[in-house]
């Protein structure tokens, strides 16, 4: 993990809530793996606040670029240089053998999911996005045509429950970070209701909670796991299986 520099080249519009912000990277960036992640902040930023980096998790990359999804609400202009300091956690671990995913977004956008998703089209894995609560609200034209998209309300309802929790070798859920943690038990209980049991490595949740430092020196994101052990989202995660966290069984 490193700081570089980054400057934006250029930004679109993709829905009625989001844009795609594409900057110019240092190469250590581009090698970045679905799952990691980048705390930015404007290059120069004078302004003190107790938590001076976004989280970035990139929607694509390259050698040279990465581009991430933004908030419409925030401004970004070609040009604006930022820090980065990253990459941040570790990929997403994906099964060997996988046919069927499904990516769960509960009341938030998709935004850490967004670089699997090219990913597994082009390595013939079927992929159908989940989209429950707010997060239904989110645009979806521009993404992968192959992925299956499907809508539900923010008590988990959705078409054919059974069949798409069955359905799928492994989960990977995003939820509103106000309370991952609850929210992450919320669908791990629905799942069990759905399901005669829930196996280890199939049901993730990758969380991403302000990162201070993104080196679990200052252990503000710890979560626990049920055998009382602390990992840090920062550099155990941000992807953990809920079978094996407090709160869950």
């Amino acid at each position: 993990m490193k700081e570089t520099r980054a400057q934006v080249e250029r930004v679109r519009r993709v829905n009625e809530t989001h844009q795609q912000v594409t900057l110019a990277v240092d190469s250590s960036v581009g090698g970045m793996k679905a799952g990691q992640a980048l705390l930015a902040r404007p290059a120069g930023d004078s302004v003190w606040s107790p938590y001076l980096r976004q989280t970035w998790f990139p929607a694509a990359l390259s050698k040279t670029w990465i581009a991430v999804e933004r908030p419409l609400s925030e401004h970004y202009e070609p040009g604006q240089v930022f820090s980065l300091i990253g990459p941040v956690g570790k990929p997403l671990r994906f099964k060997r053998t996988l046919r069927n995913v499904l990516l769960v977004v509960y009341d938030t956008d998709p935004g850490p999911l967004l670089l699997t998703m090219p990913a597994l089209v082009a390595n013939q894995v079927s992929v159908t996005l989940l989209l429950l609560g707010s997060a239904a609200e989110y645009g979806t034209e521009h993404l992968p045509a192959e992925i299956e998209v499907v809508k539900g309300d923010a008590d988990l309802n959705w078409p054919n429950r059974v069949t798409t929790v069955g359905w799928a070798d492994q989960v990977f859920c995003v939820v509103a970070p106000d309370d991952e943690l609850s929210r992450f038990m919320r669908v791990y209980r629905a799942f069990e209701e759905l399901r005669a049991d829930v196996p280890a490595n199939m049901l993730f949740g990758v969380f991403r909670p302000v990162l201070p430092c993104g080196t679990g020196a200052c252990q503000t994101c710890l979560v626990r796991t049920r055998g009382g052990g602390l990992l840090a989202v920062c550099t155990d995660g941000p992807a953990f299986d809920l079978t094996t966290l407090q709160g869950s069984g």
